[in-house]
């Protein structure tokens, strides 16, 4: 029987170990999910904006398709700053995709809300946000539903949060001191900051910045999804926290990760073709109706729009 006794011991308290373990780890999920919540809800800032090719809201739980506008700014003191970075994110969960379409901030186009042409990213520094919003989507003639602002210099306090992002570099340059050699480079946030800004020792000049700017995107996203974030998490919410406004809510944040988990592995990048000039001696980027053309069907599409 003395076996059987012992057996029937190690059998409790291990079972003891597991509900101590599944407790704790309950009580670990339930902080994170605190912790998040409370992050979303510094970050959330509404703005009181309609889409006029929005005749319905997007319903999430219908997993409808949806855009959003990310934009970049270099926040200073006394200053509105300008949109440094402009992203297009069109999520599709029926085709499993997300199209992430980069705005070079030269293109010249119509401000809506100022009545003329300029270039794109000044519509941040004369409305905001709203003009910001407004400006795309009558430029690529698609609903832009919602918007995540990020303060650029504190991206790299993001950047540090997931423990760094791994990039394949194709250009060998410099900048703010920092040498960036062809091939995998491992980047801090400063580093990642430097990297995604170069573009003057770039013969792409903004297209290869852009790149450089999606490489960083993904890897803060991909670092962010991975196991070894999750001991991090207070950083990780704490940076987002500072750095980050968006009008999406906690609960449609919950919403989008229960319905749309899988679209962020297929991430496909877009880009639009410019021809660069001289008006009144201020460089622009003119796109040309063809190409405004082919962009806007293939965004129209994968927003099931057509």
């Amino acid at each position: 029987m003395k076996p059987r006794k012992k057996s029937r011991r190690w059998l409790k308290i291990t079972g003891c170990i597991l509900l101590i373990l599944l407790v704790a780890g309950g009580a670990y999920a339930f902080t994170v999910y605190n912790s998040f919540k409370n992050a979303v809800e510094t970050m959330h800032q509404p703005i009181e904006r309609q889409s006029e090719k929005r005749e319905e809201p997007v319903a999430f739980k219908e997993k409808d398709p949806f855009s959003v506008l990310m934009l970049g700014v270099d926040e200073r003191k006394g200053d509105r700053g300008r949109s440094d970075t402009m992203i297009v994110l069109t999520v599709n969960p029926s085709k499993n995709s997300v199209k992430m379409l980069s705005i070079p901030r030269d293109t010249r186009t119509k401000i809506i809300g100022k009545g003329k042409e300029d270039k794109i990213n000044h519509a941040y520094a004369f409305g905001g946000v709203p003009m910001s919003m407004d400006t795309v989507e009558n430029f690529l003639d698609i609903p832009i539903d919602y918007y995540i602002q990020v303060n650029m210099e504190g991206f790299q306090d993001i950047v540090d949060a997931v423990g760094g992002v791994t990039v394949q570099n194709d250009l060998d340059f410099t900048e703010a001191g920092f040498h960036f050699t062809k091939g995998k480079l491992n980047l801090n946030g400063k580093k990642a900051l430097a990297y995604s800004r170069m573009r003057h020792e770039d013969p792409r000049g903004d297209f290869g910045r852009q790149t450089r700017q999606r490489q960083i995107i993904q890897g803060v996203i991909k670092e962010g999804a991975s196991l070894s974030s999750i001991t991090n998490f207070s950083d990780i919410f704490t940076a987002l926290g500072k750095n980050v406004k968006t009008n999406l809510t906690f609960g449609q944040l919950v919403d989008i990760q229960k319905n749309y988990k899988s679209v962020g592995t297929n991430i496909q990048q877009i880009e639009i073709k410019e021809t660069g000039t001289m008006i009144n001696k201020i460089y622009y980027g003119l796109v040309s109706a063809e190409e405004k053309q082919r962009i806007q069907s293939e965004l129209k599409a994968q927003l099931a729009l057509n």
